[in-house]
């Protein structure tokens, strides 16, 4: 297929801090919609993904891999996977964070490296130097501080773990390029997505939609809030080891704990700090090692 992936790139890291950076202050825009039922707005989230995916591959005259992996039983089955896996994850955030189990989601996203970490190396063979593993057994003790002190919406923050370690390792590894295999997942989410809005249309309280100019416009910002960021993670994590785009994500759940603190106002524990301050360590030691690594492959390189 002749999208992205063709084209030759230094890196997938500025693709990696845009969809973080997004996904961080993603509940500023969630008070917005607030009054829009979780799961009803994860279906507009949907609805409102394809047009934009669509528009998009128009522009960029990607038509044709659209077309050819639809072809592609294998990749379609793959696609279905990820598809329920980001629907799975979609349900859980927006219901969690509209109830305010906003670090039960902050968790989660905490968790998550550690499950990119565990992908990588069991599935995808990669390896980690001997400081990136110290760095990943401080983030451990780190986010094991914060579970011993939220058992009871454990389950909300492993849900969202495992949901998206997963649905980044099937597409890192489907044979698709990044715009057209959000595109085709969109569109398998498309028909139940209508369900749902229906649903809620029919009911009592009606559709959310068209309730007021303001609301709708914001249900209609889910959309391309939702395509950019899952675009830019998906380029990220066709160019990037998969352990290494892990680690980065540890910028998002870090901005929906300051927002926890500064906007939502949840109060900040000792046992808390102390695991911020772990997680932050172990990040540290992270991005130090790919950097002195990076240093190092530079003149070997220059002298190959």
């Amino acid at each position: 297929m002749n999208g992205e992936e063709n084209t030759p790139t230094p890196s997938g890291l500025p693709a990696a801090l845009g969809a973080y950076i997004i996904w961080g202050f993603l509940p500023l825009y969630l008070i917005l919609v607030k009054s829009v039922p979780p799961f009803e707005f994860v279906a507009w989230r949907i609805v409102w993904t394809l047009p934009i995916c669509l528009a998009i591959v128009a522009f960029r005259r990607q038509g044709p891999d659209v077309r050819a992996a639809m072809g592609d039983g294998r990749v379609i089955r793959m696609l279905l996977a990820s598809a329920t896996l980001i629907a799975i994850n979609w349900g859980t955030y927006v219901w969690a964070i509209q109830i305010g189990h906003v670090y039960a989601a902050s968790l989660g996203y905490y968790i998550n490296p550690l499950v990119n970490v565990l992908l990588g190396t069991l599935l995808l063979k990669e390896r980690l130097s001997r400081l990136q593993w110290i760095a990943v057994a401080i983030a451990g003790c780190g986010v094991a501080i914060l579970a011993a002190g939220a058992i009871t919406t454990l389950w909300v923050s492993l849900t969202l773990a495992f949901s998206f370690g997963t649905y980044g390792l099937i597409r890192k590894r489907v044979e698709v390029g990044s715009l057209p295999g959000l595109t085709i997942e969109s569109a398998l989410l498309l028909i139940p997505a209508i369900g749902v809005t229906l649903f809620y249309g029919l009911g009592p309280e009606g559709s959310s939609f068209l309730r007021t100019p303001a609301l709708s416009l914001s249900i209609i910002l889910g959309g391309f809030l939702t395509a950019i960021p899952l675009l830019m993670f998906a380029i990220a994590a066709r160019r990037m080891s998969y352990s290494t785009l892990g680690f980065i994500q540890f910028l998002a759940p870090t901005i929906v704990f300051i927002l926890g603190l500064t906007v939502f106002h949840e109060e900040l524990h000792p046992a808390q700090a102390a695991s911020f301050g772990l997680i932050w360590v172990a990040l540290a030691l992270f991005v130090w090692d790919m950097w002195a690594r990076g240093r190092r492959a530079r003149p070997a390189a220059t002298r190959a």
